[in-house]
């Protein structure tokens, strides 16, 4: 009986992540890694509980994300980056022990894919409109754990986590104190022009 209450309970979180998933816009071999369930078994959940409620969820087909330029193509790209990767270090995403694109039938596997989802929701929340899709958010996850392009650091004016690409390692602050850095310039240069222009006023 224990056996069997297991199994069910391990079924009903794989089928609860795959529709959490579904509402994410996830691709199916995204929601088919990290659940195992097959895609039959995916796309008829879809049917049933999408489409038969009239939701309008994009299916989205090809490839999943591979491009870390999307995450540092512009300083608004930057900031999202960096908050989301501060929510991954706060819970714990960033730590071994939690690895959803591992996913398998195991329920402490199953539990690190429902943290991510929760971190996404939770980023979703607080940033609208977002501007790292649920497919972003995953590859974000796993370039930051395997550190070869991207990496999360403190920045070195105001100790808040950041994100620099490691090949090309342009920027030293944070979006933040770059945004300040640069605020603090035009003011200097406003007030150098006021002062040579006061003489001619006067």
């Amino acid at each position: 009986m224990r056996i069997t209450d297991d199994r069910y309970t391990r079924d009903r979180q794989r089928f609860d992540l795959a529709f959490r998933m579904i509402h994410h816009e996830a691709r199916t071999s995204t929601i088919r890694s990290w659940t195992g369930l097959s895609d039959e078994r995916i796309r008829k959940l879809y049917r049933s509980y999408v489409e038969s409620h009239g939701a309008s969820i994009k299916r989205h087909r090809g490839r999943p994300p591979a491009q870390t330029y999307f995450f540092m193509r512009n300083r608004e790209a930057r900031r999202h980056t960096s908050a989301l990767a501060g929510l991954f270090k706060l819970l714990g995403l960033l730590d071994a022990a939690h690895r959803p694109q591992e996913i398998g039938s195991g329920i402490a596997q199953l539990r690190s894919a429902e943290l991510f989802c929760r971190t996404f929701e939770t980023y979703t929340s607080f940033y609208q409109p977002t501007r790292i899709s649920f497919e972003h958010a995953a590859y974000l996850l796993d370039t930051l754990r395997l550190q070869r392009e991207l990496k999360a650091v403190r920045c070195p004016a105001c100790s808040a986590l950041m994100v620099v690409d490691q090949l090309r390692l342009l920027r030293t602050v944070c979006t933040w104190c770059e945004t300040d850095e640069r605020d603090t310039k035009s003011t200097l240069a406003y007030g150098r022009l006021a002062s040579r222009q006061s003489p001619a006023l006067s």
